[in-house]
């Protein structure tokens, strides 16, 4: 039977975005056909964009949606069903089968390919590791971002750091990530909460979701800055001088600027009695970058990375859903834009121009 889609397109070669009207297969024995009513437009796309390929690509990775069919050997979820689509395993603990990459055939007979998953399109097909159910009078709209933008945010400063409360946190962009690491830091109590940014709009907007301080980085010495506002007379470094920096610096952008920055950011240890702090990379890396390891060194600092906010989308989606229900996690406000399936290009070009200060999102 045939299952018409609208599909977003990026070609092999440079070009504008398209739209693709075609038939999704019925769904394979593990697989979940999804009628979609929201994706959100993460800034990793861009990349994709960006970079050479072999084949035409399909794009996006966060969504919410009704099952429309399932495969025979789904069980977690039937038609009718509200669910998210991701591009993280929902159990990966509990799978046999390896990573999948979603790929279509377009109309003209190439196939386009993605990793994992593809949501910017009405409908979607997905292995039923990437598809997690939740409520049925889940909100359609906004909470398509938490499929990404939430889970990489927020994870980082839960998951991948483990950061408590009375700890001190600098956040480096606070676009969706950004913000979503913001209302994490907030939830388990941090302080101070420190966003960096270049726009003053953008840092304005943070404190609304519980930025206690904010710095313009464009305006001084934002490492200078930092230390200022996390003095700690009460400890000394390795030089004896008193500590100062942040427990917890997560680069939510990615540049080798920001990359370079979040160690400098993050305080200093003492010997055996206690270790420096850690600098987070959350934000995709288009380029190498150069640290200073005598700092890492002397100062016990950690450098580590945080893929997909190290979530387990059936265990922490329902979380996200539930601070969104008690006012925790405001994705109304967090979401900025909207735009139609036609308006692709439009979303992109806004997205590239800094022009988004929260998230957008596809509606359908």
């Amino acid at each position: 039977m045939p299952n018409p889609a609208r599909v977003v397109v990026l070609p092999q070669q440079q070009g504008p975005l398209q739209i693709v009207e075609l038939n999704l297969p019925d769904p394979g024995p593990f697989e979940v056909l999804v009628k979609q009513f929201a994706s959100g437009v993460c800034h990793s796309q861009l990349h994709q964009m960006h970079n050479p390929r072999a084949n035409p690509v399909v794009l996006g990775h966060e969504s919410t949606g009704v099952v429309l069919k399932t495969g025979s050997a789904v069980s977690h979820v039937q038609e009718g069903d509200m669910v998210m689509v991701t591009w993280v395993p929902r159990d990966a603990a509990h799978t046999d089968r390896p990573a999948v990459a979603a790929s279509i055939l377009l109309p003209d007979g190439s196939t386009a390919r993605s990793q994992n998953v593809f949501t910017w399109a009405d409908t979607t097909i997905a292995d039923e590791q990437y598809v997690v159910k939740v409520d049925n009078n889940t909100k359609r709209d906004v909470t398509a971002i938490i499929g990404c933008a939430v889970m990489t945010g927020a994870g980082a400063v839960e998951n991948t750091a483990g950061v408590k409360a009375g700890e001190s946190v600098v956040i480096f962009g606070v676009g969706g990530v950004g913000l979503s690491a913001v209302v994490a830091a907030k939830a388990v109590g941090a302080n101070p909460i420190i966003a960096v940014d270049l726009d003053d709009a953008k840092l304005a907007f943070a404190r609304q979701f519980g930025a206690t301080h904010t710095i313009n980085a464009g305006q001084g010495d934002p490492i200078q800055q930092i230390h200022a506002l996390t003095i700690n007379p009460a400890k000394r470094n390795f030089m004896g001088q008193p500590l100062a920096g942040a427990d917890y610096a997560f680069d939510c952008i990615g540049l080798k600027k920001t990359m370079e920055q979040i160690v400098p950011a993050v305080r200093g240890g003492f010997f055996g009695a206690e270790t420096g702090g850690t600098a987070v990379l959350v934000g995709v890396p288009q380029t190498t970058v150069e640290l200073n390891a005598i700092d890492i060194l002397i100062s016990e600092k950690k450098f580590i990375g945080s893929i997909g906010g190290s979530c387990s989308p059936d265990r922490d989606f329902p979380k996200y859903l539930d601070w969104y229900a008690k006012g925790t996690l405001d994705l109304d406000a967090m979401v900025t834009a909207r735009f139609t399936l036609e308006q692709i290009n439009e979303a992109a070009h806004a997205l590239e121009t800094g022009k988004i200060s929260g998230r957008a999102i596809l509606e359908f």
